[in-house]
């Protein structure tokens, strides 16, 4: 469990499982502690999520958040080694847990979006399917050279319903359709020439850096005016894209109980090209 925050503007570190938080004045940074998993996605580390970004609501001094990784990778997306434990329980139990995931999954995305602060994504590596899903559900995207972003998740025999709405809702249904129909990644330079990035991606070492610039930048209006601006965008405009998601959420619970979804997890998991990959 978090160690309570304290209403103190100084230098304070606080540690997850697989998140590190960290508060500076009026600036706080999470981190993704999981490098040996490629930062992904497991009911531990989504359970953190929730609970630095619930801290981090009810700590006054703090006006923005950045979310950054301490690996190679941003975020690799859902952990197929827990939706391979879950194919391995009686069949009776397996849909119910894999609806767990994604509805969790769904609402961590839900939080980021009504988070009332500005949350700044720092994308060093690959942001890949769900990670890509967390990247866009926060306001801002600053990412270094090396940064990819994908929605493949067809590749795996998943699909990436969530991924593909916040996509949509970012940058539009052309952009999201060809991405999450071809698995193709986006390197840094063509996601800013989509306008997902803030500005043109930057040396892995300025990353943290320039996330900083922004955060503070987005300190400078009024609490309240961005948290009703962040309202407007996210909850008025994009309300059928908060209604999307449950409904993602859903579908890929579902697409999980299909067999091209489990030939797909294993061969991920054995470094093995899937049964209907076109070679």
């Amino acid at each position: 469990m978090i160690a309570s925050l304290q209403d103190s503007p100084h230098l304070r570190v606080f540690d997850m499982q697989h998140l590190a938080l960290q508060t500076d004045g009026p600036l706080a940074t999470l981190t993704i502690e999981r490098p040996e998993k490629h930062g992904a996605l497991s009911p531990r580390l989504i359970a953190d999520l929730h609970e630095g970004l619930d801290e981090l609501h009810q700590n006054q001094h703090v006006r923005a958040v950045i979310l950054a990784s301490s690996g190679s990778t941003f975020c690799s997306g859902v952990d197929l080694s827990v939706l391979q434990e879950i194919r391995s329980l009686p069949e009776q139990d397996q849909l119910q847990q894999w609806f767990e995931y994604w509805r969790r999954f769904s609402e961590l995305c839900e939080t980021f979006l009504r988070f009332p602060k500005p949350l700044i994504a720092a994308v060093g590596g690959p942001a890949i399917g769900a990670g890509f899903a967390v990247a866009l559900s926060c306001d801002v995207i600053v990412a270094s050279d090396d940064a990819t972003f994908s929605a493949g998740a067809v590749r795996h025999g998943l699909v990436g319903g969530i991924t593909a709405a916040l996509l949509s809702f970012r940058a539009g249904t052309s952009l999201s359709a060809r991405m999450s129909l071809t698995g193709n990644a986006l390197t840094a330079n063509a996601a800013n020439d989509a306008g997902l990035l803030c500005q043109p991606p930057v040396d892995s070492n300025q990353l943290i850096q320039t996330a900083q610039k922004w955060a503070t930048e987005s300190t400078h209006g009024s609490p309240q005016a961005i948290q009703a601006t962040k309202r407007l965008i996210n909850e008025s405009i994009g309300e059928t894209m908060l209604t999307q998601l449950a409904a993602a959420a859903a579908d890929s619970a579902t697409a999980c109980t299909t067999e091209s979804a489990g030939e797909g997890i294993e061969a991920f998991l054995n470094k093995a090209a899937p049964p209907w990959q076109n070679t």
